[in-house]
């Protein structure tokens, strides 16, 4: 085969360069695409590109000008923009969609969860309260929190967010996987008694719930955007398999 790309993987997450890595241990040229949100990602084997496309329309030419056979959308379950744009582009090319997509959280015995659809929904439920919040949604969304007065705020973030910020917080910058352990050492000391998050899924971060559940500590959930129906699977492996037959069933 060729050593010009053939599949383009959507990435940016732990999924994305598990399928690069597959891709490449069978000879399928691939290339990866990240955000460039991150200022030093974690990269995947085989070539990289970074920066957006241009919406759909210029996610459309570049997989036109660059003879893209099929397309995996590994991106993180909230990056909803792109996913749009991919399953439009695709659509558009008759190209086809694969979604890789790790399970998504489900609440079990000794949770205690309020679930609420969106960033702005999880702010309002913290509106005149003087809890004592770990936040954990990422630096984009900090900003959502930026007028509350009344709680504390533990921001877990990346890169330091460059939005506005609530008048009570402080920062801490790491970056997973994290341990059950740690994270029932860090919610002991600060006190915290609500974790927000974002439901994300997979092994990484998941700790966090399970220090939560220990220490009996409230979690405001945000749950995942929609997104457009194609194919989806939660596994890597499974990916790497069908994109293989998607390719055979091309010649």
């Amino acid at each position: 085969m060729t050593d010009t790309p053939v599949v383009l993987v959507l990435g940016g997450t732990g999924e994305a360069r598990a399928l690069a890595a597959g891709l490449v241990a069978e000879n399928i040229p691939v290339i990866s695409s990240l955000a460039g949100r991150v200022a030093e990602p974690r990269l995947p084997v085989g070539a990289v590109r970074i920066g957006g496309f241009g919406g759909a329309a210029g996610l459309r030419t570049w997989l036109r000008d660059n003879a893209i056979r099929v397309v995996v959308d590994a991106t993180h379950p909230f990056a909803s923009g792109i996913s749009a744009n991919a399953a439009a582009a695709t659509h558009d090319l008759a190209l086809p969609l694969v979604r890789l997509c790790r399970a998504s959280w489900s609440p079990g015995d000794g949770d205690t969860w309020v679930r609420v659809p969106d960033i702005h929904s999880a702010a309002r439920h913290l509106d005149g309260r003087q809890a004592r919040v770990f936040l954990t949604t990422g630096r984009q969304d900090v900003d959502a929190f930026a007028e509350n007065t009344s709680a504390w705020f533990l921001i877990r973030v990346v890169d330091p967010p460059q939005t506005a910020m609530p008048m009570h917080h402080t920062v801490i910058r790491s970056r997973g996987p994290y341990r059950l352990s740690d994270e029932t050492a860090l919610m002991r000391e600060h006190g915290i008694d609500v974790l927000v998050t974002k439901n994300s899924g997979g092994d990484m971060t998941r700790a966090k719930l399970d220090a939560a559940r220990t220490l009996g500590i409230e979690v405001v959930m945000v749950d995942r955007p929609s997104e457009p129906a194609t194919r989806a699977v939660e596994d890597a492996e499974v990916a790497v398999g069908l994109v293989c037959d998607l390719l055979a069933g091309q010649r």
